[in-house]
């Protein structure tokens, strides 16, 4: 059967058969989960923060960033423990 959205494009809805078929395949996939198991999951990707950085744009002189960037991966964090740094000093 096909239906029309309010803008006019077509779309193709599955018959009973169909829909039955799709259904098999999906419970013969053995990487099929349930709703409830796929809530359960752990999120992929790196941890969220107990402490979230602020993301601000500043203007530094060429040399500034040309050392740290000198230092490889991880230069930014680097950048922010010698602001942190400053601030213990300088209070």
């Amino acid at each position: 059967m096909q239906v029309n959205s309010e803008s006019g494009r077509a779309f193709d809805i599955p018959n009973e058969a169909e829909t039955r078929k799709i259904q098999q395949g999906i419970a013969a996939d053995p990487d099929t989960c349930t709703l409830d198991e796929f809530r359960k999951m752990r999120p992929v990707g790196r941890p969220k923060a107990a402490v979230r950085k602020e993301r601000v744009t500043i203007r530094l002189s060429p040399e500034i960033t040309a050392y740290f960037r000198a230092t490889g991966k991880g230069w930014q964090t680097r950048v922010d423990e010698a602001l942190k740094e400053y601030i213990e000093i300088h209070r």
